[in-house]
């Protein structure tokens, strides 16, 4: 596997190229032109440019996270071809830089969402939490600002100002859209784009809800075993394929995120991984903590033996981590807690591999 970093350019993160390089075993930038709407071209010599600078630091650019889907694309709306032709044009643009898979998500309205951006934990950390019961007595506007207010300044991403200023006209659009037709939405696209990406040499890697159910009854359909393998269906090509991320699919404990990871794994469906870890305090209730297993409800360990069994060799991630040691910035995001995270995996990886070599060798 290649291990990257998640990185938000210059102008949008705290945390220096620089300092991404000294973190043992990391590859590449997992990167994302961020101030470049939904909908709209990504031009090429931007992507250049973007790239060269990271390149300088020693680091690959062959990851994007995201390339935002337009919401009149999920909605089905006839204004959709307009920006899937769009989107065709950063493919080739993203392929012709070099750039080999694209990290995309199908969320109606909301992107990832918490209730808390800044929960304290037991050892003075600070992490993301999701509670149910909170979402209860607030609407949709109410956890817009909350999620603003959250941010510390920063973008959240997936999280677009301007879609989000149309909020309520956006959720009614919605009224008349259920899983079926977001389905047949997804799958209109996936057969405008999978076509240029396989001609390109580029793989799209769809990232599962999060959480994995419904909010404030928007449908949401990459949520588990069955709706995966359907979405692979849609257009069964190789370039076709999934962003397994443990922590989105495992906020439900239904899903057996080692079993996943095989099935699709040898398949070879899984072109990008996210890891890390959750603690569940019951239904509907969660927050992040670091990637350790007994810090959390995944099992990291048996995360990482699964993909050691497939021979996984594609890009892999820390997904998101505490704030600690005082570190300010994009909530989830800081250096520190990934760096960690980073460290555990790749001693995991390590030790697996090298069990496996003496269980050969007896």
């Amino acid at each position: 596997m290649k291990m990257t970093f998640r990185w938000f350019g210059e102008a949008d993160d705290t945390i220096e190229l620089s300092h991404i390089r000294q973190v043992p075993g990391v590859t590449g930038i997992v990167g994302a032109l961020t101030h470049i709407p939904p909908g709209e071209m990504w031009p090429y010599d931007e992507i250049l440019a973007y790239k060269r600078k990271i390149e300088e630091h020693g680091l690959e650019l062959e990851v994007i996270e995201s390339v935002n889907i337009h919401e009149d694309i999920k909605l089905g709306l006839e204004t959709r071809d307009g920006y899937i032709e769009n989107y065709i044009k950063t493919i080739k643009n993203l392929g012709k830089a070099g750039v080999k898979v694209i990290c995309y998500n199908f969320m109606p309205v909301f992107d990832w969402l918490r209730t808390n951006l800044a929960e304290k934990l037991a050892d003075g950390s600070f992490a993301m939490l999701y509670d149910q019961e909170l979402l209860k007595n607030k609407t949709p506007v109410q956890i817009v600002r909350d999620m603003a207010d959250g941010s510390k300044g920063f973008s959240l991403p997936g999280w677009e100002p301007e879609r989000l200023r149309e909020l309520q006209t956006v959720l009614e659009q919605y009224e008349n859209v259920d899983e079926e037709k977001l389905f047949n939405n997804l799958e209109y696209f996936l057969k405008a784009v999978i076509p240029v990406c396989k001609s390109r040499g580029v793989k799209m890697a769809i990232h599962p809800d999060d959480p994995p159910w419904s909010i404030f009854g928007l449908p949401r359909i990459v949520t588990c075993k069955e709706n995966l393998e359907r979405l692979l269906g849609l257009v069964d090509e190789e370039c076709n394929g999934l962003t397994l991320c443990s922590g989105s699919l495992g906020a439900n404990p239904d899903n057996d995120i080692p079993h996943m990871i095989r099935y699709f794994g040898k398949m070879g469906r899984i072109h990008f991984a996210h890891v890390r870890n959750l603690k569940i305090i019951d239904e509907g209730h969660f927050h992040e903590t670091s990637h350790l297993s007994s810090e959390g409800s995944l099992d990291v360990f048996e995360i990482m033996k699964a993909y050691h069994d497939i021979g996984f060799k594609g890009y892999m991630r820390p997904d998101h981590g505490r704030m600690i040691w005082g570190e300010e910035g994009r909530p989830g995001y800081g250096l520190y807690d990934r760096a960690l995270g980073i460290a555990y995996i790749n001693g995991l990886w390590e030790a697996i591999g090298k069990m496996k070599g003496n269980q050969v060798g007896v």
